[in-house]
Order: structure tokens, then sequence, then C-alpha cells
């Protein structure tokens, strides 16, 4: 490796590395972990301080954490819905990370940086359902630390083989960098060609909420199904009268209970009724005609003035520590 390249990472090194950790924790089409892995090869040739590398990252993590957690104890489930919205893994955005949540309780932070879509979404959501802060902190910083540190490690493994890249990189100069931004930009179109696609598939006829409502009026009485995860439920305590709880996770344990000789409609409370939709297709496959979900949902339901009820929220799982 040339010499100029040493020294251009001994002296922007740590910048440019806490600069790429915040801005991916943030929730932007930036990914951290190749930098983190080249900088723990660089730290492994003595080129990087290691641990001002490893404290420096997770202060990043932290700051973005911190920042999103009071984001959602102040706008609570408004910001985690906008989140799924804009976000480049809708299949795995807001209902999955309830449903993690739900399954393995608060301490789902520890792991949260290594799934897609849950590292954005989680610290929102441990603010909106008012995770004590110091637990938060603490599990926040293990997670940094664990997802940090096996990056680092990484390079430190296969250094030789890194620093054999950056060699050719540094021989190739000034078109390094048009490189890295096409992979960039390749990346992030990649992306979102695989969002399109998952709502694509999602795409099937919906009722609205005039219509629903007529047909409740009409006396049709149809099978109204709420599909939201019971953590959504305790955020936006809810719901349209009459409606049955089944969760998307639990569908299959419920498909004997639902009548296939009337209309069965399903809401959600998040985007393009994704939740709601999945749903839709898990009870078609099986044989079911008359299932459509609910245009708007919930949030269209509520806005149309139509009476709603309050729903009981769930006992918080078992070490969330929700004060």
């Amino acid at each position: 490796m040339t010499h100029q390249l040493f020294l251009a990472i001994g002296q922007y090194g740590l910048i440019v590395v806490f600069i790429n950790v915040l801005v991916d924790q943030i929730g932007l089409p930036v990914p951290a972990v190749p930098t983190l892995v080249v900088a723990g090869a660089i730290a492994a040739n003595g080129h990087l301080p290691l641990v001002s590398l490893l404290a420096w990252s997770v202060i990043a993590c932290l700051a973005a954490d911190c920042g999103w957690y009071f984001i959602g104890q102040i706008y609570g489930i408004r910001v985690l819905k906008l989140l799924c919205r804009i976000s480049l893994e809708p299949d795995s955005c807001v209902s999955q990370t309830q449903w993690r949540f739900e399954r393995w309780g608060i301490n789902s932070l520890v792991i949260a940086k290594f799934i897609p879509g849950l590292a954005i979404i989680a610290p929102p959501l441990a603010g909106a359902m008012r995770i004590g802060w110091p637990r938060f902190v603490a599990l926040s910083t293990a997670s940094a630390l664990l997802w940090v540190g096996s990056a680092l490690v990484a390079g430190m493994l296969f250094r030789s083989q890194i620093e054999a890249f950056l060699i050719r990189l540094d021989n190739v100069g000034g078109s390094a960098a048009l490189l890295i931004g096409a992979a960039l930009a390749l990346y992030v179109a990649y992306k979102w060609w695989e969002r399109l696609r998952f709502y694509r598939s999602l795409r099937m006829a919906r009722i609205d909420v005039d219509e629903l409502y007529d047909l409740i009026e009409a006396g049709a009485e149809p099978i109204i199904v709420d599909v939201r995860s019971s953590t959504a439920r305790a955020l936006q305590p809810l719901g349209i009268p009459g409606s049955l709880h089944v969760p998307l996770e639990n569908v299959a344990k419920h498909l004997e209970d639902l009548p296939r000789d009337r209309d069965i409609i399903l809401y959600c409370a998040c985007p393009s009724e994704a939740s709601a939709a999945r749903v839709a297709r898990v009870l078609i496959s099986h044989g079911f005609k008359k299932v459509r979900p609910l245009h708007g949902g919930l949030d269209a339901w509520v806005a149309a003035g139509y009476a709603v009820v309050g729903v009981t929220a769930p006992q918080p799982p078992e070490g969330s520590a929700i004060t």
C-alpha cells in the first residue's frame, strides 16, 4: 500500500468511519460494514488506533439510536409508520419488528443491528413503548459493541486480502471513487427494486371505508379482522367495533375459525395495507374467496369519523421494562 494512502487513512480514517457509521445508523442507504471491515484491517497494521476506532464507532451508533429513541418517544407510532413508508426493507419493517419485540422482549435490541430493517425501527419503537432509558442505553451500547466489534475483527482476520484490495484501489486512482459510487448506486437501485416487487406482490382488490360501513349498515355482517401486532394495538389502542384480533404471525392457527361464506375484511395500520394484504394472500391460498384488505386501514376509518372502540393493551413482553 502506498505511503500516501496510509497517510490519508491515518489522518482522516476515524472521521470517515464515524460519519459513515452515523449516516448508516440514521437510516440512509450508505452501508457502514464495508468501511468498518477495511478500518479493522488498517488498524491491524497499526495505521489506525483500534480502541479509538471502536469507541468512536460505538458513539456514532449511540448518537443515532438515542436520537431515534427520543423521536419515537415524542411522536410514537406516527414515526414508525413514516419509517416503514420510506424503508428500503418494507417486508421486515414495523410489523416484523413489533413481532420480534413481542417474542424476544426488549433484549432483541442487542441483535437489532444484524437484521435488515430492524436496526432503524427498533430504537424509535423502544421510545414509543416507553422502554426505560437506562436499559435502552445499556442494550444499545451492547448492540453497537457487538456489531462494530464483529466487523472490525473480520477486517483484522482478512487484513492481507483487504490490503491487496486497497493497493489495487490506490493504483486505480480517481476511478476508485467512481467505482465505489457506482456500487452504492447499484445497491440502492436493487433495494428499491425489491421494495417495488414486494408491494406489487400485494396488489389486490381493496374495500374502502365507506363501502365497509355500508356493508355493515346493510346487515351483511362481514367478518372484520384486525391483523396488527399486540404492540401496534398498544401504541394505537383503537379498533373497529366487532373486529377480531388475529395478528399476522398467528393467521395459520385461526384458519378453521374463519367462515368461508362471508366477507372477510382485514385491516392494519401500515403503509399500503402491507400486513392486511399479506394475510389476505395467506387466506386466498387456503381457498378463501371473499377476502379484501381495508384501503387505508384503521387510519382511514378513524379519519372518516366512523365509530371506534378501545382495545385492551397487552402485557409487555418479558424483559421489556416498559415504564
